[in-house]
């Protein structure tokens, strides 16, 4: 249901029903725009929300393979980090966009919201995030070369390096939550 058709049908539910029509659009609203099942794109559940977590938790199992494959060690603490080969929260929130797009059309308001959000979390992703954690890397290094009487050094703790992801993970991340989200869309 649009938004549109759910406050057209919000306000048929406090009137009495004069015609057919707006009884209709009431019964629709009490029964939960048809009863759909949650992953469906009707009343009943939160697809776009159902898609993004589906999403999130796909891309990081897949990180989490592929570390398993590289490392041949199964390490569920990288379950929430920045590692892997693509980024979890690109695919979060690509199949957010692409969910809400499905749901309530491109022309809405609601859609042009989530695909700003997600543009905002990719270029932070790709660009603030990663260049944040190449300079962590190289202060980590600048101060392991400091001799051990440096007064810094008793009181320092390495900085976290991966913290964002490479424009490849971010696009591929994207490109995971996108079809997560298209093909769930489409099979419901």
């Amino acid at each position: 249901m649009r938004g549109s058709e759910m406050l057209t049908a919000a306000r048929g539910a406090g009137t009495a029903p004069s015609t057919a029509s707006s009884g209709a659009a009431a019964a629709d609203l009490a029964a939960g725009a048809g009863g759909s099942a949650a992953i469906g794109g009707g009343g009943g559940g939160n697809f776009p929300l159902a898609v993004a977590l589906l999403a999130f938790a796909f891309a990081n199992f897949i990180n989490l393979l592929s570390i398993w494959l590289k490392e041949k060690r199964w390490d569920a603490r990288k379950f929430l980090t920045s590692a892997g080969v693509m980024s979890s929260l690109s695919a979060t929130v690509g199949s957010l966009a692409v969910a809400v797009g499905q749901q309530e059309g491109a022309d809405s308001s609601a859609f042009a919201l989530a695909l700003v959000f997600a543009a905002v979390v990719m270029y932070d992703a790709s660009g603030i995030r990663w260049h944040t954690g190449r300079q962590a890397a190289l202060l980590n290094q600048i101060v392991c070369d400091f001799p051990p009487e440096h007064p810094i050094i008793s009181t320092f703790r390495p900085l976290r390096e991966p913290l964002g992801h490479s424009p490849l993970q971010v696009f591929a991340g994207a490109l995971v939550g996108c079809s997560v989200a298209y093909f769930l869309g489409k099979s419901v």
